[in-house]
């Protein structure tokens, strides 16, 4: 297991790439939360926006997780505390008011991006509309 990245997937930079290209930015593979012990891919903090680039096989992808052949009932339970670890984290920063986007790492990053920057806009709007305006 130590050969698989726990960040600076291709997945990853991709959505980083694209995201940077639309001239956001944004803080990488850092805690939202100062004590929530979990990382977010991106952290956009003035809009307060977590992003979590989610591996297929690690997160359980209805689409393209598969239960490999040996030891699949350890590997069974990984899989659901992963997912429910997921569950919590989206769980525990929306309710301290942060907007989690998550994505499995077969989207296209540009798409990705697109979603992160009308998030970032509705952040923004919804700041002006309330009559908090930042400088």
């Amino acid at each position: 297991m130590q050969g698989n990245r726990s960040r600076d997937t291709k997945p990853e930079l991709a959505v980083r790439s694209a995201v940077h290209r639309r001239g956001l930015r944004f803080r990488v593979s850092v805690r939202p939360q100062p004590e929530l012990p979990r990382t977010a891919d991106l952290v956009l903090r003035k809009s307060r926006i977590a992003v979590f680039v989610d591996g297929c096989y690690w997160h359980g992808c209805p689409e393209h997780h598969t239960q490999p052949a040996t030891n699949p009932e350890y590997w069974a339970d990984k899989i659901a505390r992963n997912i429910e670890r997921d569950a919590e984290t989206t769980h525990y920063l929306q309710q301290a008011g942060w907007t989690v986007l998550r994505f499995w790492e077969h989207e296209d990053p540009e798409l990705v991006a697109d979603c992160v920057q009308e998030s970032v806009r509705d952040a923004l709007r919804n700041e002006t509309d309330a009559g908090i305006v930042r400088s």
